[in-house]
């Protein structure tokens, strides 16, 4: 594939790009995709795909990516766990800029997409192409800021180019262009791994608006 970013922003754009990007996908490289936030980037949620993300990133351990999803069958296959809270959240908030941090997975997910809290960070993206490839690749895809360290993250295909060209070059990197996204906070992520959720990073959706379908969540943003 060439070593320029791919278009994915119009349906047709989309559709044309989705075979070759799971090919990339199912042959272990890094993708960088447009988000309901900022750009990110992933790949396939399996060892291999996990790994040649770390060493992109160079992300240390201990510090986990999440999932992006298009549907619940997903999070079922991968056996991940919804408390009665956590699906009150997702009714309200799924598609939608909250991340869940889920238990259980156990043989299922790699290690390294496991948080110190000991679950899996799953966000069901409303990003329209981004739906899209997940459904046609039929996995969930994991989910990293696009930016190197000390740079925000990234909200064009030409920051990322400019500061990925030579893993875009070789091929490791496959960079979609969905155009330039406007300024917005990142998630909200909530911990559904105990007996009440617990917020655990400040986002998009307040605390305040959480409360609404669960009174009992612990925390502020």
């Amino acid at each position: 594939m060439e070593a320029k970013p791919v278009p994915f922003w119009s349906p047709v754009e989309i559709q044309s790009a989705l075979r070759p990007v799971i090919n990339h996908i199912e042959r272990g490289g890094v993708l960088a995709y447009p988000t309901e936030t900022v750009y990110g980037f992933g790949g396939a949620a399996d060892e291999q795909g996990v790994e040649a993300l770390v060493a992109l990133k160079g992300r240390p351990p201990g510090k986990p990516f999440l999932l992006l999803v298009a549907g619940s069958t997903m999070i079922e296959r991968l056996g991940l766990t919804l408390p009665a809270y956590a699906a009150r959240l997702a009714a309200r908030h799924w598609p939608g800029p909250l991340t869940l941090v889920l238990a259980g997975g156990e043989r299922r997910v790699p290690a390294r997409l496991r948080g110190p809290e000991g679950g899996v960070a799953v966000r069901w993206t409303p990003h329209q192409g981004l739906t899209r490839l997940l459904r046609a690749y039929g996995q969930p895809l994991t989910s990293t800021s696009a930016n190197k360290p000390g740079v925000p993250p990234a909200t064009s295909v030409g920051e990322i180019v400019t500061q990925w060209k030579s893993a875009i070059a070789r091929g490791t990197l496959l960079a979609l262009d969905g155009g330039r996204l406007p300024p917005s906070q990142p998630s909200t992520v909530v911990d559904c791994t105990g007996r009440r959720p617990r917020v655990i990073r400040p986002g998009a959706i307040s605390a305040e608006i959480l409360r609404e379908s669960v009174p009992e969540l612990v925390g502020d943003a």
